[in-house]
């Protein structure tokens, strides 16, 4: 669940206007999140075949103890503390408000596609509320593809390089209206009591029918507590989206939560144009809604609320931050969003089901991600994620054969990556290629095409 009431409302009518069939929180949608059958749609799982495992008899300590600032991709980690999806499926939570991207390629206004793309921005990394569990390393040639018809998009992924490990994703509109594309090398490090993932890698929205390119890359992340206390997740850094046709630029600040937790979870920036001049505001919280508002207006506001403030501004108690050995404690969640008046609703949450607490906090739509359904296995590739039996024995609740399939898997990989080097082979991608962004200029892993063709003769045998 949310912690308020109003973050599982249903989007204004006015906010969302211009919002077309695709959107995400559509009334005709059941309260578990999948749309009913009659109306042509596929109806998808609403739970997982076993409720998570508990965490309570381990300790991470054991292992992360000799770990303190490195890297932590080349350490091995008890199965316990994952989740039963892989990274590629990880990534392709970013699809699940897919309807901002729609909305955006809908509206004329493009400070107001900017809007919504930051919104989508923003929504992409609000899966990771309470995610604590760490999504399987996908092995090398991995793949993932996800078709939602119902949101008018298909997805592709794979692992391309194990050592640095970079997920590859390429996904597109069913009415070729948008591409959206990227590469993920996830630097995690471990800083004593908490793992802080830094997302590095270019993700790219390309909008056809207004021939805009937008760029930006998440924020940190950064999970509390892996020692000794509750974990908690915050999420901080600055955000750069870049319109690369006109210039625009948002700027969005994810705030660390601060001493006393009164940013937790906050996200503040603006939109400019290309002369630099702040033309929209925008605040919310990713974990529940993002606003817009005019920039003379939200200083009106805020100078009012300083003042307000200032008046009201006590002596902090003394001794009241935790010491160096004991748990960070998680702040208490403040009050909902503030709203100003006048502003405008970008995104708001969709409500997570009942049972979420029990399902490694997943969200309806990532519940369904490694679901296979009926028929699914006569086209897959044999490199899709769905197949991984470890993925599918944690799921399922077994854990030993979770555990010694994992062990098989990683050892398989390491006996074919020790025969290539034996062969002086090199590793070729399937699906995709090292080549440069075009609108950044950098180097960047650039979908080649096919996959749905399905011709997957030379796919490798890493299960």
């Amino acid at each position: 669940g949310l912690e308020s009431d109003e973050s599982c409302e249903g989007t204004s009518e006015t906010s969302y206007k211009d919002a077309i069939v695709f959107d995400g929180s559509n009334s005709t949608q059941k309260k578990n999140g999948t749309t009913p059958q009659e109306n042509g749609i596929k109806k998808r799982r609403t739970t997982l075949p076993a409720p998570m495992f508990s965490r309570n008899n381990f300790s991470v300590w054991a292992i992360l103890k000799k770990c303190i600032g490195l890297e932590l991709s080349k350490i091995t980690m008890p199965i316990v503390f994952n989740e039963p999806l892989s990274f590629l499926q990880r990534i392709t939570e970013y699809m699940e408000h897919t309807y901002l991207i729609h909305k955006a390629c809908s509206l004329s206004n493009s400070v107001e596609r900017m809007q919504a793309v930051a919104a989508f921005a923003v929504s992409a990394v609000a899966s990771q509320w309470e995610r604590t569990g760490k999504p399987f390393n996908p092995l090398l040639g991995e793949t993932y593809e996800l078709t939602r018809d119902e949101q008018g998009f298909r997805f592709i992924s794979e692992q391309v390089s194990h050592h640095p490990p970079i997920s590859a994703f390429y996904s597109e509109s069913l009415n070729d209206d948008f591409v959206f594309h990227g590469s993920i090398y996830p630097k995690l490090k471990f800083w004593g009591k908490s793992v802080e993932a830094e997302p590095k890698g270019t993700i790219t929205l390309e909008l056809k029918k207004h021939n805009e390119a937008y760029t930006w890359t998440n924020p940190f992340c950064c999970v509390h507590n892996v020692i000794l206390g509750k974990l908690w997740i915050e999420q901080y850094g600055t955000v750069e989206i870049v319109n690369h046709s006109t210039e625009e630029k948002c700027i969005l600040n994810f705030k660390p939560c601060g001493m006393f937790g009164k940013e937790l979870h906050r996200v503040e920036g603006y939109i400019q144009d290309k002369n630099k001049k702040k033309v929209c505001m925008i605040y919310g919280k990713w974990t529940e809604c993002m606003w817009s508002v005019d920039p003379q207006v939200y200083e009106a506001n805020r100078k009012a609320d300083k003042k307000g403030s200032d008046v009201k501004k006590q002596k902090p108690e003394e001794g009241s931050r935790a010491e160096n050995d004991e748990a960070d404690e998680m702040p208490e969640v403040q009050e909902t969003v503030v709203v100003i008046p006048g502003s405008t609703l970008l995104w708001r949450i969709s409500c997570r089901p009942p049972h979420s607490a029990q399902m490694y906090n997943f969200t309806n739509f990532a519940i369904t991600l490694n679901e296979l359904e009926t028929g699914m296995e006569e086209y897959l590739a044999p490199t899709d994620c769905r197949r991984r039996p470890d993925i599918r024995a944690m799921e399922n609740g077994d854990m030993d054969m979770a555990s010694r399939e994992k062990e098989r898997l990683e050892e398989k990989q390491r006996a074919a990556r020790k025969e290539r080097a034996n062969n002086e082979e090199d590793w070729s991608t399937r699906w995709f290629r090292l080549g440069t962004n075009p609108h950044t200029g950098t180097q960047d892993w650039i979908y080649t095409g096919g996959y749905f063709d399905r011709k997957y003769n030379d796919c490798p045998d890493i299960y």
